[in-house]
């Protein structure tokens, strides 16, 4: 069956499976053995990963975890100090790339479950809402950053409505989480992750839907559902402790790329 380094790695699988008890199918090995015999050892070596609150995510059933984003590497550490497999929106292009480096992380996307979806297309915000909707109604784990992209500067920024209409209209839990730390690990531009300490803090669980019940609001409505997205956001300025923007990262991101620097007011304090 294979060359040793594959029988050891069935074996270590194999020898765990009636204590963690994972999913049967392949995908769910397949991200079992990343997080915690390819990759996992040595992330939790490097950057000392911390995190607190974990009891605050559901066991069971549909959530949703909505988190800041800071760095790449967010997706990396939040699902390996996380006890269940958690699912991320990526651009279709991490899945058609070309070459052995494109058949590579095509095959690596995949494996660990991650969602394609096509941001250039217009209807790329249907079909997102739609694949995380199925995630949820599934009794998945759907990870979600509100703000649409990385933060140009750590501050936490205007978030956009995805994840409120996901939550509005499935009653799933929406749990804020603070990743700490991967912005100096990983600062957008580099390659080479730094032994920055990580740290994660999970916030309490929200029902969305009992939440616009209490004010008096229809949680099918937009306003409501800006609401709730602008309740969430605050809630991440708090846990992380940083400024908020209410102006979209993205926004920001393209006035910096053209030259222009931060549009008015949005200047990051001394």
């Amino acid at each position: 069956m294979g060359t040793w380094p594959s029988k050891l790695i069935v074996r270590i699988y194999n020898s765990s499976a009636a204590k963690r008890k994972p999913s049967k199918t392949l995908q769910n090995k397949w991200y079992w053995l990343f997080k915690n015999v390819l990759f996992g050892p040595f992330l939790r070596l490097y950057n000392r990963p911390t995190i607190s609150g974990k009891d605050n995510i559901p066991s069971t059933g549909g959530v949703i975890l909505a988190s800041n984003h800071q760095s790449v590497m967010d997706s990396f550490y939040l699902p390996l100090l996380c006890n269940r497999q958690i699912q991320f929106p990526a651009k279709k292009e991490y899945f058609e790339g070309t070459g052995a480096w494109g058949a590579i992380q095509r095959w690596f996307f995949k494996s660990v479950g991650q969602i394609p979806i096509d941001r250039s297309s217009g209807d790329a915000a249907q079909a997102a809402l739609d694949a995380g909707t199925a995630v949820v109604t599934n009794g998945g784990v759907l990870g979600i950053y509100p703000e649409g992209t990385r933060s140009p500067d750590g501050r936490i920024y205007r978030g956009k409505t995805g994840m409120a209409r996901i939550a509005m209209a499935t009653g799933v839990p929406v749990v804020p989480v603070a990743m700490l730390g991967t912005r100096q690990a990983n600062p957008i531009g580099t390659w080479i992750p730094r032994p920055v300490k990580v740290r994660v803090i999970i916030g309490e669980a929200i029902d969305p839907v009992a939440w616009a019940e209490q004010r008096g609001l229809d949680p099918q409505e937009y306003q409501t559902q800006r609401a709730f997205t602008d309740f969430v956001i605050y809630e991440l300025a708090r846990l992380t402790n940083e400024e908020y923007v209410d102006v979209y990262a993205a926004d920001v991101k393209k006035s910096l790329a053209a030259g222009a620097g931060y549009p008015a007011g949005t200047e990051p304090k001394e």
